[in-house]
């Protein structure tokens, strides 16, 4: 057949586009085989004398060399045990309803690295992502033992300077005093609820945990804290009031309730109170304010009004902002894998709960929404979790529970898991890999009983995205 040589055929721009497509592909493999190739705690299952690695110096020097691009931008300064993903989701999204050009920065991601560095809800593209992992190349070798998440945090930076953007909400990745994010100087700092997590890490008390997640408060910067347990309270304040930051405990400057709730969202009503040191007339809460939000269970409705406080203060700092934007960003909300709701009847429900007191959260929520429905749980966790502490939890909730692993090298042994659960005296199986787990608890919870998937981030999105691939037809 005459072809043309001046015109291209169809089968010629696909053939050249997959080429292209899979040349980036591999450019993209390449570049994230390079971010994991240096000291990963993320896929590490115990710590033990590695505490060493821990500190801020690699991350101002790798900074410093980049031009220091974190102090181009305003910033939030988010960490806590649970809830400060939500935290920053709400924020980013409330400061995009007003119209600024916002960075969001999180971890870990649940399927594709690009998650974790976003602009107004758009993750960075691949190629975007190469390009900034070959500059950053060289500069690694002036920066001995850089870790991965320290060279993450600072493409994360790099970013968010070089597109210009009008504010960044930045995620702790782990605790705070040391973690790589806190070289920044935020316009205000966040402090989410404290417990047990991270123990190798963090400390074995209250005290040791607060201690550490209070680093990220800044002398003289505000300070955001959510209702926290006494004992991390006391040392929370300790700092803010050793550093001269100004405080603002969200249970003593906000009145806030949920109202109404349904599968798809529930309603809160905040007002400002008037306190020692706040005029409320200055507050976007100075009337009581309305909120939509779709994300589900009372903790989300503190962490909502973490959230409003957070941004409450950004207004008192010269951030235009109102409560118009506001109420439009938390109803537009998107922070999936927390009381993600897969399907409502009967109901498939995934949650990243990883700790005892997460899942005490995760039960309430269970109670609230769904209460007098059996659940089958299928359950991953990550080797070095405090297992016992989330069983205790849970597993009162359940009917029988399924085991099984995510992909990730801390992921435990699904047959050990079953052995932990056995003394508990409810029904449980090993079932691997996690399709087969899901297809399982299908199988068993029939048209009547529900299933949560808990445990870990990873199992969650392991889960979520072996759903969203099943043909609708085989699900519902």
């Amino acid at each position: 057949m005459y072809r043309n040589p001046g015109f291209l055929f169809l089968s010629d721009i696909i053939s050249h586009y997959w080429v292209q497509m899979n040349a980036l592909e591999q450019s993209y493999q390449e570049s994230l085989d390079f971010i994991y190739s240096f000291v990963d705690f993320s896929m590490k299952r115990h710590v033990d004398d590695a505490h060493h690695f821990f500190k801020l110096d690699r991350m101002h020097k790798f900074a410093e060399l980049l031009g220091n691009p974190q102090d181009n931008y305003p910033s939030i300064h988010i960490t806590g045990t649970k809830g400060k993903g939500s935290v920053a989701s709400l924020c980013a999204s409330a400061l995009q309803a007003a119209g600024y050009k916002v960075g969001l920065y999180t971890s870990p991601h649940l399927q594709e690295f690009t998650e974790r560095i976003q602009i107004n809800g758009e993750e960075i593209d691949k190629a975007g992502l190469v390009a900034l992992v070959d500059r950053l190349r060289p500069l690694t070798q002036q920066v001995p033992e850089i870790t991965t998440f320290e060279l993450t945090t600072a493409l994360g930076f790099l970013y968010f300077a070089e597109q210009q953007v009008d504010i960044a909400v930045i995620e702790v990745g782990l605790g705070g005093r040391l973690d790589a994010t806190n070289i920044i100087t935020p316009m205000v700092s966040v402090i989410t609820p404290v417990s047990y997590d991270h123990r190798a890490v963090l400390g074995n008390t209250l005290t040791e945990i607060a201690y550490e997640k209070g680093g990220i408060i800044k002398p003289g910067k505000p300070v955001v804290l959510s209702p926290q347990q006494p004992e991390a309270e006391k040392e929370l304040l300790r700092i803010a009031a050793e550093r001269e930051a100004p405080i603002t405990q969200v249970e003593q400057a906000y009145t806030y309730t949920e109202v109404a709730h349904d599968l798809d969202g529930q309603e809160m009503i905040i007002a400002r109170q008037m306190t020692n040191n706040a005029n409320p007339t200055l507050s976007l809460a100075a009337e009581p304010l309305h909120l939509h939000l779709p994300l589900l269970g009372k903790h989300q409705v503190q962490n909502a009004a973490t959230a409003f406080a957070a941004l409450d203060i950004f207004t008192q700092h010269g951030v235009a902002l109102s409560s118009q934007s506001v109420t439009q960003g938390f109803a537009h909300v998107s922070w999936p894998a927390r009381f993600e709701i897969l399907r409502k009847e009967p109901p498939v429900v995934i949650d990243s709960a990883h700790n005892g007191d997460s899942m005490l959260r995760l039960r309430q929520t269970l109670d609230e929404y769904f209460p007098d429905r059996a659940f089958i749980l299928i359950f991953g966790a990550s080797a070095d979790k405090e297992l016992d502490d989330m069983f205790r939890e849970i597993l009162p909730r359940v009917e029988s529970v399924i085991t099984t692993q995510s992909l990730h090298p801390r992921a435990a042994d699904p047959q050990e898991l079953a052995k932990r659960i056995a003394p508990y005296g409810i029904l449980v199986q090993a079932i691997n890999p996690a399709e087969a787990a899901l297809s399982k608890a299908l199988e068993l919870a029939g048209s009547d009983k529900g299933i949560i998937v808990a445990g870990s981030i990873f199992i969650a999105a392991a889960i979520r995205f072996i759903w969203k691939a099943i043909p609708e037809k085989q699900i519902y």
